[in-house]
């Protein structure tokens, strides 16, 4: 299963009741961060989590409302007793600038591995599921983030005898890729059905509406997306700042066909975003516009 949780909904500038716009993930005990912006450690105390178990941060793009907060967090993570290395993503530059924010958190007790994204899709493997970023437009360079959580077939006890598996291989095989006995190696697709279906989530936001957004979150089961805007005569602001309109993201959720589309990283000139849900549900009539705090727990789906 996987724990998401918007910590902040805003874009530009925090408010009194909205953080800048960030998500946290968690799967098996481990910790995915997207994006860092001003305020986020306060975000993740009230969320309930803590700083040790992160063990990646994702970073969109090199605005201040998405980064700034990076400093203060890797030292509450050092100071929280984590030694063991952290994971940074995010496009092309990103060393460079979080070396140049750790001006003021020069030593930590623990090693930051670096990966700059630049190409349409690039992945990477992290156990049982895989992290892969694809381009947005913006103003600057910028990443949007799937996340696919696999799920093994089921244990099937006639292909293992079909394959001469012997019994004391089957639970092991059920974990792990394949056991060796007494000489003889076994794989787990000789006890094993075709793959189940798994999870996917996709985060996407700072943008302009874009193609390979609802390609990435097609049937995704939930798929988190920037409003900037809810008003409708604001679509040339929108155009103009590389954002997009509720409308034009509810666009690309009935392409997507998602289970779950929510809304994220308004304007700080709309204080009350509910006033414009209609505008996102006249394309995705299911649209939640999200709010600080709001979590789901995505389980994985039965046959």
């Amino acid at each position: 299963m996987l724990d998401v949780a918007l910590l902040g909904t805003g874009g530009t500038m925090p408010l009194k009741n909205r953080r800048l716009a960030s998500v946290m993930l968690r799967h098996n005990g481990s910790c995915t961060l997207i994006d860092c912006g001003e305020g986020t450690q306060l975000s993740v105390k009230e969320c309930g989590f803590t700083f040790k178990p992160i063990d990646r941060i994702c970073i969109t793009h090199f605005h201040a409302d998405h980064i700034s907060g990076i400093p203060g967090l890797l030292l509450s993570m050092g100071n929280e007793g984590r030694t063991e290395p952290l994971t940074m993503v995010g496009p092309a530059g990103l060393e460079r600038v979080v070396n140049s924010l750790r001006v003021i958190a020069p030593e930590l007790p623990f090693e930051i591995r670096f990966a700059e994204h630049s190409g349409r899709e690039e992945s990477m493997s992290c156990g049982d599921w895989s992290l892969t970023s694809f381009p947005l437009r913006h103003a600057v360079p910028c990443r949007g983030y799937r996340i696919d959580i696999s799920r093994a077939g089921k244990f099937d006890i006639e292909k293992a005898r079909k394959n001469g598996v012997p019994m004391k291989a089957w639970s092991p095989l059920q974990k792990q890729a394949e056991v060796i006995l007494d000489g003889v190696r076994y794989t787990s697709d000789m006890v094993l059905g075709p793959p189940r279906r798994g999870i996917r989530f996709v985060y996407a936001t700072d943008t302009r509406p874009v193609k390979i957004i609802a390609e990435e979150a097609a049937d995704a089961d939930l798929f988190v997306c920037e409003g900037m805007f809810g008003e409708p005569e604001k679509l040339g602001r929108a155009r103009e700042s590389g954002h997009m309109t509720f409308a034009e993201a509810a666009k690309l959720a009935a392409q997507a066909k998602p289970e779950r589309f929510w809304l994220t990283h308004y304007s700080p000139s709309m204080p009350v975003p509910m006033l414009f849900a209609d505008e996102a549900r006249r394309f995705f009539p299911s649209a939640r516009l999200g709010a600080d705090g709001d979590s789901v727990t995505i389980r994985f789906k039965e046959d």
